[in-house]
């Protein structure tokens, strides 16, 4: 049985868990509080992948305090199998804890019930689903890469208050101000990958760096069919500081391949042109990256979401006009046809940035699990 007190502490173990952004994947974010009635006895996070979990540094943080009359609080089902780290089920066991609140069940496929088994089995009191949606809206990506077997997908894109991205010229610097511009190189420094299309990195010659640097060295990733990317830009020049990774299909220059290899570019190499982006996505969730940027343009863009590839927006409007037919608009691709089927967000954010508008959340769809 859950009360109002579970649910305040699950939502602390929430807030712990979102400390290891960007230090914890591949893993789950999850938090650990342990508490008797409304005293915090001990709290702890995964920290650093590969490092102890939640549940085994809050254990540690409680010292020798007697745990028989606490309840154990985890925003994730403790893992019961031998990984990285020893299972924290047994730990919580052994450690005497009699109660024990859960947020959601791990998707993992040696965990996904056998923690919560092997806690009953045992004989403690088990709960459940406690603040699961805002546990499961945490780790989304983690849930998104166990499920499909590819990364979580944020589009961004900065626009005029008229939808533009670039004036009809291609004049695109600045459209957003300093403090959005902020907050891009901050998602860049959690995620694996930062990814562009052709025409974007050709026009623009960006670096995809975060500046200042994060928590994640993402791969800088451009998508092409047939590579025309500089010897001289700055992606191709840094590609031996930062990984830089370029698609390429069947009718590529192999010669200009050749020579972005000998720069230290790794080439990616797809037998259909039509596929590039879905298998790209696939490949890098083969490499374990949990969250991947995608930042334009309107093709690459358009193609995600023609292709149910974007998960999470990140869009900044900017109180510009350009005006335009000619002008570009962020999403290209074929679309949706009926209003009426327009995709929707969810986990809406909405907040001010010196006169910009910076507007977040998932992308609603009917075929992805309601996160």
């Amino acid at each position: 049985m859950t009360n109002e007190r579970d649910r305040r502490w699950m939502q602390y173990a929430l807030e712990l868990a979102r400390r290891g952004q960007g230090a914890v994947e591949p893993n789950p974010m999850v938090g650990c509080v342990i508490a008797a009635g409304d005293e915090l006895i001990a709290e702890g996070w995964h920290e650093r992948f590969g490092e102890a979990h939640a549940e085994i540094n809050a254990l540690a943080n409680a010292g020798n305090a007697e745990l028989t009359e606490a309840t154990l609080y985890v925003t994730l089902e403790p893992c019961a199998h031998h990984g990285k780290t020893p299972p924290c089920s047994q730990a919580v066991i052994e450690a005497g804890v009699k109660r024990v609140v859960i947020a959601m069940q791990d998707p993992f496929e040696q965990v996904n019930g056998r923690g919560v088994d092997q806690l009953r089995q045992a004989g403690l009191e088990v709960i459940t689903g406690v603040a699961q949606r805002e546990a499961e809206a945490l780790n989304a990506p983690f849930i998104m890469r166990q499920l499909h077997h590819r990364p979580w997908i944020i589009g961004k894109w900065a626009m005029t208050l008229d939808g533009k991205i670039a004036t009809r010229t291609g004049s695109s610097q600045w459209i957003s101000n300093e403090k959005s511009r902020a907050i891009v190189h901050q998602i860049r420094g959690r995620v694996d990958a930062v990814i562009v299309g052709q025409q974007t990195a050709f026009l623009d010659d960006p670096l995809l760096n975060a500046r200042p640097a994060g928590k994640r060295t993402a791969t800088r990733i451009v998508v092409a069919r047939c590579p025309r990317i500089p010897l001289d830009s700055q992606l191709v020049q840094t590609a031996r500081q930062q990984p830089v990774l370029i698609t390429a299909g069947p009718q590529a220059d192999a010669d200009h391949i050749h020579a972005l290899s000998q720069h230290g570019v790794e080439i990616l190499t797809f037998e259909n042109d039509d596929n590039i982006l879905s298998e790209l996505m696939l490949e890098l969730g083969r490499r374990d990256f949990t969250n991947v940027l995608v930042e334009g343009g309107a093709e690459l863009l358009g193609g995600c979401l023609d292709q149910h590839l974007m998960d999470e927006v990140h869009v900044f409007i900017a109180p510009k006009l350009v005006g335009s037919s000619d002008a570009p608009s962020p999403i290209g691709g074929q679309g949706i046809v009926e209003m009426q089927d327009a995709l929707n967000l969810t986990n809406l954010s909405v907040e001010r940035l010196d006169g910009d508008i910076h507007i977040s959340g998932f992308v609603s769809r009917e075929d992805s699990r309601n996160v």
